[in-house]
């Protein structure tokens, strides 16, 4: 018994204490962030070049390069009207060429795009893009509601959570029980969660699953109704979490099972849609995005059971569910479901294919391989079995392989796009969201070894990590792939200048909000390894805690401007396109180009 307990107390003993900097975890941590930030930099730096790009002439090779992209993607009717431009000989001016109350004459092909809407000349003028003409309308209004509705869950749950932290900086803000910070984090966590993230992916999946099977939806009377199941699950969870009601001390699953399970029945409602309309494919191939989307979609259900299963939640079986169920709900759903998305939307993004569908593949089975033993990386020294802990750890750098996997996939496929980087307004949101990818998960793998969970677990450098995934990732890449489809749903684009508000105030404000709790949360650990009072810890905390309140600013600023810009274009009137008269072709298309 006593070498049983030498054991015991061998295994639960905490690694040597040594400078921080000596350890290749933490390293590796500011080299992630060293990334982050060339990442912002790199993007800004784009902006501009664009900027000054748009106000010089061109090169005759950037006018060639622009030619040969222009030609690669005529439609029919756009080789009828260069060939009618071609045939144009002879030209005079009419005093309709720069602008007057009728529509604009080019025969001789002088005017590349007419803008109605003319913002501040500081801004570049985006790409634009043209609408679909094929969509089902029901469809577009499905797709629409679902958008809004995240929409307005992101702006309520991050007003909650900003509300949250500056109760950390002015803890005497009120003395409402149901205001409390102990009822209002589960209220902010599970309504970004359930309400924004889950409808964003899932309205989008209603796009990517018929478009890529080549097929319409099975029942769109299903997407409604699941919309409506997982709205009603959020309002009604969110109320009983705020009267006191709730699951008890789980994470991520505060909601009691009657509410939870609406939301289970919403998600199984979603599985027999898009199975359905799989099943039903008019294409051969099954595009790599649809893998991930029902993946995401059959684990969501598996999580749901497991993590609302009682019967054997009991002592440190309830922790080991636990940090399953938390782990595998961020990996298994909103990862998965959102790198699905990408697969889709950045190709679409770029014109131009996915770099490696072979990549792909192998980041698919990896993911689903490593990430489901990860979870009791978060309970390192705990009571749970060493070897428990330890395949948490191997299992975690075991991820390195789907993160690198996915990311040259997506690194690769936007390279030799820096210039169409900047003339867009959805890919910037794609590349920080890639970047973030990289860094996030690579840091949730440096962060499961035993000293740097020593040093940052249970501080505040664990909210800055959840927040580089969740929002840095997921939201970033929902961010780009939504203003990648609504312009094409509708026609209408946004104001761009307001676009580039929402990127830099979420961004900005991520940066400031993460590095602040990362340098806090730091000193916090190590307040509490060298065995001063708790409440020193808390008083270093003061500046930090600040500083997330002014970078949670910042993001919930941005949220409320992209609210806008998408009700703005799902829910604006429609300008007329401005037309370009030119003469009827006289000859085929083939024999101009032929000439040219």
């Amino acid at each position: 018994m006593a070498a049983a307990a030498g054991s015991a107390q061998a295994q639960a003993a905490p690694p040597a204490e040594g400078p921080m900097l000596t350890q290749p975890a933490v390293l590796g941590m500011l080299a992630l962030l060293l990334v982050i930030v060339l990442g912002a930099a790199t993007v800004l730096v784009s902006r501009v070049a664009s900027l000054i790009r748009g106000s010089q002439k061109p090169t005759l090779t950037e006018e060639l390069e622009h030619f040969d992209e222009t030609v690669t993607n005529l439609t029919p009717s756009q080789l009828d009207t260069i060939v009618a431009r071609h045939q144009a000989r002879h030209f005079e001016l009419s005093g309709a060429e720069l602008g007057s109350t009728n529509p604009a004459l080019d025969p001789q092909g002088l005017v590349q795009q007419v803008a109605v809407d003319v913002h501040s000349p500081w801004f570049h003028e985006k790409r634009r893009t043209a609408p679909f003409t094929d969509l089902d309308p029901q469809l577009t209004r499905l797709v629409s509601a679902f958008l809004l509705c995240a929409a307005g869950w992101l702006v309520l749950g991050t007003t909650v959570g900003w509300y949250v932290g500056v109760k950390f900086v002015s803890p005497d803000l009120d003395h409402v029980a149901a205001l409390s910070f102990g009822r209002l984090r589960p209220v902010h966590t599970n309504m970004v969660f359930w309400g924004w993230t889950s409808l964003a992916m899932i309205g989008l999946g209603y796009f990517v699953v018929p478009r890529t099977n080549n097929i319409p939806i099975y029942s769109l009377r299903i997407g409604w109704w699941s919309l409506g199941l997982i709205n009603a699950s959020v309002i009604l969870g969110s109320a009983c979490l705020m009267a006191g009601i709730n699951n008890g001390g789980g994470e991520y699953r505060e909601y009691i099972w009657p509410v939870m399970l609406l939301f289970a029945v919403g998600i199984v409602l979603t599985l027999i849609n898009f199975y359905q309309t799989i099943a039903r494919r008019t294409t051969e191939e099954f595009y790599i995005s649809n893998w991930y989307i029902m993946a995401a979609t059959i684990w969501g259900i598996v999580l749901t059971v497991i993590g609302y299963l009682p019967f054997y939640q009991n002592g440190m079986g309830e922790t080991i569910t636990q940090g399953y169920y938390m782990h595998m709900g961020v990996g298994m759903w909103f990862m998965t479901f959102t790198l699905g998305l990408m697969y889709y939307f950045l190709p679409m993004s770029l014109n131009k294919p996915i770099y490696s569908y072979s990549l792909g593949v192998l980041a698919f089975w990896t993911q689903l391989l490593f990430y489901t033993m990860i979870g009791t990386h978060h309970f390192i020294f705990s009571p749970l079995p060493w070897w428990l802990q330890t395949v948490a750890i191997v299992f975690s750098v075991g991820m390195v392989i789907p993160v690198l996997a996915g990311t040259i996939n997506f690194l690769m496929t936007f390279r030799g796009s820096r210039k169409r980087v900047g003339d867009s307004y959805s890919l910037p949101f794609l590349l920080i969201g890639v970047l973030f990818y990289f860094t996030g998960s690579f840091q949730g793998s440096l962060q499961a070894f035993r000293y740097t969970n020593l040093v940052w677990h249970f501080t505040d450098f664990n909210v800055a990590h959840s927040h580089l995934t969740m929002y840095g990732i997921v939201a970033f890449m929902l961010w780009g792939c939504i203003y990648t489809l609504v312009p094409r749903l509708r026609g209408r684009e946004p104001r761009q200048g307001l676009v580039g508000v929402h990127f830099w105030f979420a961004l900005i404000g991520l940066l400031g909000y993460s590095m602040a709790l990362m340098i806090g949360g730091t000193l916090k650990g190590q307040s509490w390894m060298e065995g001063e009072p708790f409440l020193k810890s808390v008083v270093l905390m003061a500046p930090y805690w600040l500083w997330r309140a002014i970078g949670g600013t910042f993001m919930l600023l941005a949220h409320f401007v992209f609210l806008y810009n998408l009700a703005d274009m799902l829910l604006g009137k429609v300008a007329p396109a401005t037309p370009v008269i030119t003469p009827e072709p006289q000859v085929q298309a083939h024999e101009i180009l032929e000439s040219v």
